[in-house]
């Protein structure tokens, strides 16, 4: 079975909070083991887009791909 979108998204938020708490130590997912987990997803699903999730685990985007919901 194939990852789905909600699965995508559930790994970036590990990764996110990973790396947020991490934040002060020096053991953050590197740009090296993202992209290797790129090539992981793309052989998961065909229709994995690689700008979306990474821009959303570096806080350019949601994790549709719109802007990020800012509270006021």
């Amino acid at each position: 079975m194939a990852m789905s979108k909600q699965d995508f998204i559930a790994l970036a938020n590990i990764i996110i909070d990973h790396n947020r708490m991490i934040a002060t130590s020096d053991k953050p997912f590197t740009d090296e083991h993202l992209h290797t987990l790129v090539s992981f997803c793309r052989r998961q699903n065909s229709s994995f887009n690689q700008e979306r999730w990474l821009g959303y685990i570096k806080g350019e985007n949601g994790p549709s791909g719109g802007s990020i919901k800012t509270h006021r």
